[in-house]
């Protein structure tokens, strides 16, 4: 089925260079099939090709069955069969075909090199109709698409909201009489905190599934940038990973976040809060563990800390995504949480 090379004689479906035993299998076959010769010329089409094209075997002798093909896909599919004959080996091509009621229908062409005592003796194939599984396929893409859009426009205001929330804390803090402020400054760290959660599931390259390993690195660096140079440290240690449903991944980094405020809340401010989050090796079997130790938590060092909250608040984030809690991110008694099994 190739292209530009001279007309031989004898393309019918009678050529005599078809078997007979070829042909009796081919005329039985409901899929469209056909046989070329090693110069790339149709000398067979079967029955069900005929009904398919609603033609005859002299039309689509030679380079007459060419005709149906959609004039965008015929310079890619000449290509194929071109670079096939040249080098012959099997191959498959995705094009649309003209079917007998004009309508054009995506076909899934497949090939086969046909030998002879060593010679090459042209190709046989056969060719599925896939215009539903490209329909399909198109759909599913459009739908993610949209879905990309939408999540990206959520995002956005979302994202806007919680800035229009960190102004006005800011704001109310700095009117507040000076022995609230501390909690006012704490309330602004944790609504960017959430701003800073929100982004990093956002910009996950599959926001189905989250890589556990990547997101909690992401995310310690991002924590890092919310306060002075040097005021907040977080070290993630992955030994293991999993994709996370996002419920699973938004829970763990309120928690996170959640812990690191807390450490804030318990240092003073020209002291480093460190954070060491953990997650130990183990194996699919196992339950998925992450370990979170901050230090300052609970000792109640820094002046005039704002109300503790935190076990409160890690304890709601993780009902929210049924993750077992226990422990207190103490270098004594860690946090421990123990997230689902992925599904």
């Amino acid at each position: 089925m190739a292209v530009d090379s001279p007309s031989p004689e004898g393309t019918g479906a009678a050529d005599s260079r078809v078997s007979a035993a070829f042909r009796s299998f081919a005329e039985g076959a409901v899929l469209p099939i056909w046989r070329t010769d090693p110069q790339g010329y149709c000398i067979y089409v079967n029955p069900a090709w005929l009904t398919f094209r609603g033609s005859t075997a002299d039309a689509e002798g030679g380079h007459g069955w060419r005709d149906g093909v959609h004039p965008e896909d015929r310079s890619d599919h000449d290509a194929v069969l071109s670079a096939a004959h040249a080098n012959p080996a099997s191959f498959t091509a995705e094009y649309r075909l003209r079917r007998h009621d004009g309508l054009f229908r995506w076909m899934l062409g497949q090939g086969t090199p046909l030998f002879e005592d060593g010679a090459f003796q042209g190709f046989c194939g056969s060719c599925l109709d896939i215009t539903d599984r490209r329909r399909a396929e198109e759909h599913a893409a459009k739908a993610a698409a949209e879905k990309e859009a939408l999540l990206a426009e959520v995002y956005h205001r979302v994202r806007n909201n919680l800035q229009v929330m960190v102004s006005l804390i800011g704001l109310y803090g700095r009117a507040a009489p000076r022995e609230c402020r501390p909690s006012f400054d704490a309330l602004g760290q944790r609504v960017r905190a959430i701003a800073l959660v929100q982004q990093h599931l956002h910009e996950a390259p599959y926001v189905a599934s989250i890589d556990l390993a990547d997101y909690l690195t992401g995310l310690g660096q991002g924590l890092m940038q919310l306060r002075r140079p040097g005021r907040i440290a977080v070290a993630v240690t992955a030994a293991r990973s999993v994709l996370l449903q996002p419920r699973t991944a938004n829970a763990l980094g309120m928690i996170l976040a959640e812990v690191v405020a807390e450490g804030l809340d318990a240092t003073a401010e020209g002291v480093t809060c460190h954070t060491a989050v953990t997650v130990p090796a183990g194996s699919a079997d196992e339950p998925l563990l992450v370990s979170i130790v901050a230090s300052g938590i609970g000792t109640g060092t820094a002046p005039a800390a704002p109300p503790k909250l935190g076990p409160r608040l890690i304890a709601a984030y993780a009902s929210q995504a049924e993750i077992a809690v226990s422990g207190e991110a103490t270098a004594d008694a860690p946090l421990i949480l123990v997230l689902p099994p992925a599904h």
